[in-house]
């Protein structure tokens, strides 16, 4: 079967069928769809009448949230891989909908979603294979009619891939649990003007999309989004993943505009807990969940002492992560996306031509105590040649090494010892809070340590290691990204690095602190690494990382070897 980048899947079945329909719809369509899939509702929708049907006015209804979540958390065990998105432009009450509904529906023109859709799909129950032919066009009209498609929409009807299904609801196979879970609730939902929500939305997944379609299920008018910025963040777990601000906003507002374009939408950043949320005079209804349920409680206490009324709490259920390890959270969230970043191919490498394919070489970086020998030492038993930049260093220190000369022609003689060789205790006290005076000294031994790392290199290609590791903690400061395929950079909170300092090193807090305020921030190292490694866990959880970064990498070689056996 063919595959498409984006489609769209409606689904007609009752709704009361619906929640145990979800999961084997969405992972039939998931052998059709790759990467986008929306998702419109219009239960009872026959596509088999002959006539053309067109979209109707869904009514908000108490368990359509249910539904809603539940698909959601379906999606997340079934099709991790897609962007689902439920849209909600027909969904709205007849009361809401008498001025502009008419004889033109919830769709007076095709609305325009961020994706054009490819294929439309549906979980019609055909009845007479004979009509699939008619169905199927009657669905691209239907399409057509409420989306702006793709010119050749193609369609497909999953009702084949679900005849198991229905065979065992009609032979009463369903368990008591389902049958209750299919019992849905009719009654109308409280609607809202003004609905406001907070978070941090890094990495849109199906916990955020629940509470953003839910949220737009109960406001009417305006929907404010507070995002987390700044302050609220340096808390977060492997905070240096976040997504800029800028790229979470625009992907909450192309969500939010797919899903129910007719809202006012207002994203504004959070540098605190409580943003607008305490002054907005406006708003009504505040999205929890039992997580957030105290925030929601603190937000209230604080318009009360601004004399302004309360908000309604509304509490959403949290999603379970099916897919989660020991050491992840057991919802769905960012922080484990985050995690499971760790070790795969954030950006890809840039072409170095000037570089021997083999040996590959890894540049390992990252701040002081941050494990970057540890990481060292793994990738070197998995069978890489390992370089020590800091022991090559002390080489170049060495008398009659080149260095040499030129350090004693710059800071004096008094930076010797009796052997006459290098007091490097004494060169740092001339070079400490000096930044001229250190980039004198970096402009001296840098270069000769990366001539240095490239003879060793060299020698690893020639003892036959088809990788390389550069451990240097100075790697992006002294440029020598154009010896290297690949950055790796490990990162730990900066307080759990303090610790590991003081521990190893026997220094002072304040002496820990002040060497790592000398170096990059993790953040700006994060910006020019290929794939991010961290140690805050146990020994293990290392070792799982650096075994999936070198599988992983080992996968980018061979398509490398490949790319250049094939003619161009």
């Amino acid at each position: 079967m063919s595959m498409f980048s984006t489609g769209i899947l409606v689904l007609t079945s009752p709704l009361h069928t619906l929640p145990l329909r979800i999961a084997p719809v969405l992972s039939s369509a998931a052998q059709v769809v790759e990467r986008t899939l929306y998702v419109h509702l219009h239960p009872g929708l026959n596509l088999s009448s002959g006539g053309q049907p067109r979209p109707v006015f869904i009514p908000p209804v108490v368990d359509l949230s249910s539904l809603i979540t539940r698909l959601y958390s379906n999606a997340a065990d079934v099709c991790g891989h897609l962007d689902i998105r439920v849209l909600l432009t027909n969904v709205r009450s007849q009361a809401g909908s008498s001025s502009t509904g008419g004889s033109s529906g919830p769709f007076p023109t095709p609305q325009l979603l961020s994706q054009s859709p490819e294929v439309v799909l549906t979980d019609f129950p055909l009845q007479d294979p004979g009509q699939s032919l008619l169905v199927s066009q009657c669905l691209q009209k239907y399409a057509g009619h409420c989306y702006v498609c793709n010119p050749g929409l193609a369609s497909v009807l999953l009702h084949p891939e679900l005849q198991k299904l229905q065979k065992e609801e009609e032979m009463g196979q369903l368990e008591e649990e389902g049958q209750k879970d299919c019992e849905m609730k009719l009654e109308p939902m409280e609607i809202y003007s003004d609905v406001v929500v907070g978070g941090t939305f890094d990495r849109l997944h199906g916990a955020h999309k629940t509470l953003l379609n839910i949220s737009c299920l109960l406001a009417n008018r305006r929907f404010l989004i507070g995002v987390c910025d700044q302050e609220l963040l340096k808390k977060k777990v492997l905070k240096e993943l976040i997504e800029p601000y800028a790229l979470r906003v625009q992907r909450l507002r192309e969500f939010l505009l797919d899903v129910k374009p007719s809202l006012q939408y207002e994203i504004v950043p959070l540098s605190d807990p409580f943003g607008p949320s305490v002054v907005d005079t406006q708003l009504q209804c505040i999205i929890v969940s039992e997580e957030t349920r105290k925030g929601g409680e603190a937000v209230n206490r604080k318009r009360l002492e601004n004399g302004l009324p309360g908000l309604v709490l509304h509490e959403i259920q949290l999603l379970k992560d099916a897919h989660h390890t020991e050491t992840e959270e057991e919802k769905i969230s960012s922080s484990s996306l985050r995690s499971r970043l760790l070790g795969t191919l954030l950006r890809a490498p840039k072409d170095m031509p000037h570089l021997p394919a083999v040996p590959y070489v890894i540049g390992l970086t990252g701040m002081s105590g941050s494990g970057k020998s540890s990481i060292a030492r793994r990738m070197e038993a998995l069978g890489a040649a390992c370089i020590d930049s800091d022991q090559l260093g002390h080489e170049t220190y060495r008398p009659g090494a080149r260095a040499y000369h030129r350090v004693v022609e710059e800071f004096g003689t008094d930076v010797l010892n009796e052997d006459k060789t290098i007091n490097r205790r004494m060169l740092g006290r001339k070079v400490f809070g000096n930044k001229d005076r250190l980039k004198a000294l970096t402009d001296i031994v840098w270069p000769e340590i990366a001539l240095l790392v490239k003879d060793r290199i060299q020698e690893a290609g020639d003892q036959g290691k088809r990788v390389s590791v550069v451990d240097a903690a100075v790697l992006l400061e002294a440029g020598w990204t154009d010896i290297v395929h690949e950055v790796w950079v490990t990162v730990i909170p900066v307080e759990e690095a303090v610790l590991r300092i003081t521990e190893r090193d026997g220094l002072p807090k304040e002496d820990a602190e002040r060497r790592l305020q000398s170096q990059w921030s993790n953040a700006r190292q994060v910006e020019q690494a290929n794939v991010v490694l961290c140690t805050l866990w146990e020994p293990e959880v290392t070792q799982r990382q650096v075994q999936k970064a070198w599988n992983l990498l080992q996968e980018r070689i061979l398509q490398r070897q490949e790319e250049a056996k094939s003619p161009s």
